[in-house]
C-alpha cells in the first residue's frame, strides 16, 4: 500500500444533509473530496451524530480517513451580559462549538443524550413554527399553495431540520406551482418580500434561497420566530456533552470579514488564548473560505504554536457548492505551512479517535484536560493511521 508523497489534503468540517448542506446526499461529499485529493474528511452536523456509521463506511471506501465532529450554539451568559460579541457577528454571548474526534458509533449516556435530543426539538419546534408562519403569509396573499412541514421533514431533512430547508421547500414549492415561469415567480417573491426587488436569478437556486432565507426567515422578516432560549445551551454543558462522547471542544473562529473587522472576543488574539484555555478549549478550527490569507496564517500559526490543536473546513452548509480542497476568501489555496498545521491538528483527532474507540484515554480525558506536552506523540500515531488508508 502507498503512502501520502506530500503532505495529505484535509476538510476537517463538513456539513451534510443530516442538518444542511450544500450536497444532496452523503455520499456526495466524499466523491468530491476524492475527485479533488482531499485525503482526510471530517463530518460535522449540527447537533447530530446520525451520519457518522455512513461516513465512516463510505469514506474508507474510497480510501479517505473519517473524522467524527459535532456542532452546536451555545450561550455564553457572561459575555452576553457584557454585550460581547464571540463567533456570531450579530448575537452577543452566542457562540458556536465544535466538538472533533467524537466515538463512532456514537455512544451518549444521561444526562447528556437527553440534552442532545432536547436541543434538536427545540430546534425543530422553532422551524415549524416559522413554517406555520410561512403558510400564514402565502394565504394572506392567495399564493394558491402552502408548505407541508411534515413533506419538509420526512423528505429534505434527516432528523434535524434548518431553516434553510423551509427556505428551499418555500422555492422548490413556488417554482412548481408557477410552472418555473421566470416573469410569475419573480413577481410573487417580491410580493411576499414586501416589494423588494430579488436579486438573483431566478434559476439561481442558491441565491434565491439564500434570498426567502434573508428576508422572510431571519430577525425582521414576516416570517421570523426568535429562538428559545432553551434552544441554547450554557458553554460548559455543550463542552460537557462533548466530552462525554468522546470529543474534544474545539471553538470555531470567525476571523477576518471582508471589511478586515473582528468580533470583540476575537481582535485581541492573546486574550481569546487565555479565555478559551479557562473554559477547558485546547482546540480551534478555521472555515478557511471566510478570512484573508494574512490572518489565517496569524491566527493559526499563533494558536498552533501556543500547543492547540488546529484544524480548518469549509462547511457546506448553504445551498452553495464550493470546492471541498480548502482555499481562502480569494480563492487562494492553503501554504504548506497552513496545510501542515491542518494535518497536524487532524492526526491528533485521528489518535484520540482510535484510542478512545479501545476504551484508552485520549487527548483529552475525562474531565476536559488535554496532554499538549504530549501532542507530537499523537501526531505521530494519528499520522500512522491516516497513511494507512492512503492507495
Amino acid at each position: 500500500m502507498e503512502t501520502y508523497n506530500k503532505i495529505p489534503n484535509v476538510n476537517a468540517h463538513l456539513h451534510t444533509p443530516y442538518s444542511f448542506s450544500a450536497f444532496e446526499k452523503l455520499t456526495d461529499a466524499l466523491d468530491r473530496a476524492a475527485d479533488e485529493n482531499v485525503n482526510v474528511v471530517g463530518i460535522n452536523d449540527f447537533y447530530s451524530t446520525d451520519g457518522y456509521e455512513e461516513w465512516d463506511k463510505e469514506a474508507r471506501k474510497r480510501h479517505l480517513y473519517p473524522l467524527f465532529n459535532i456542532e452546536f450554539i451555545s450561550l455564553q451568559k457572561e459575555d452576553q451580559d457584557s454585550g460581547i460579541r464571540v463567533n456570531d457577528p450579530n448575537n452577543p454571548g452566542r457562540t458556536y462549538i465544535s466538538g472533533k474526534g467524537l466515538s463512532c458509533p456514537p455512544s451518549l449516556k444521561e444526562p447528556y443524550a437527553s440534552q442532545l435530543a432536547g436541543v434538536r426539538a427545540e430546534s425543530n419546534m422553532q422551524v415549524k413554527e416559522m413554517c406555520d408562519r410561512v403558510n400564514l403569509l402565502l394565504n394572506a396573499f392567495d399564493a394558491g399553495f402552502s408548505v407541508d412541514f411534515e413533506n419538509v421533514e420526512n423528505f429534505m431533512a434527516k432528523g434535524l431540520v434548518r431553516e434553510r430547508h423551509l427556505a428551499k421547500a418555500l422555492r422548490m414549492y413556488a417554482y412548481i406551482h408557477f410552472k418555473n415561469e421566470p416573469t410569475e415567480i419573480k413577481d410573487f417573491l417580491e410580493k411576499i418580500f414586501n416589494g423588494k426587488t430579488l436579486k438573483s436569478d431566478i434559476f439561481d437556486y442558491a441565491g434565491v434561497e439564500n434570498e426567502i432565507r434573508s428576508n422572510l426567515l431571519k430577525a425582521g422578516g414576516a416570517a421570523f420566530v426568535p429562538e428559545d432560549p432553551k434552544t441554547f445551551l450554557p458553554l460548559e454543558d455543550v463542552c460537557n456533552i462533548i466530552i462525554a462522547a468522546g470529543g474534544i471542544p474545539a471553538y470555531p473562529f470567525l476571523g477576518d470579514d471582508a471589511n478586515g473587522e473582528f468580533t470583540d472576543f476575537e481582535r485581541d488574539i492573546e486574550s481569546a488564548m487565555k479565555t478559551l484555555k479557562r473554559r477547558r478549549i485546547f482546540s480551534v478550527e478555521f472555515i478557511t473560505t471566510r478570512n484573508s490569507m494574512d490572518v489565517l496564517e496569524k491566527y493559526a500559526s499563533y494558536f498552533h504554536d501556543n500547543g492547540f490543536v488546529v484544524t480548518f473546513g469549509t462547511e457546506h452548509n448553504t445551498p452553495a457548492m464550493e470546492p471541498v480542497l480548502l482555499h481562502t476568501r480569494g480563492n487562494m489555496l492553503l501554504t504548506d505551512r497552513l496545510k501542515q498545521i491542518n494535518y497536524d491538528g487532524a492526526c491528533v483527532i485521528a489518535a484520540h479517535q482510535e484510542l478512545v474507540r479501545n476504551g484508552k484515554t485520549g487527548y483529552i480525558d475525562a474531565n476536559g484536560n488535554a496532554d499538549a506536552d504530549n501532542r507530537d506523540k499523537y501526531i505521530k500515531m494519528g499520522n500512522e493511521l491516516i497513511q494507512n488508508t492512503a492507495k
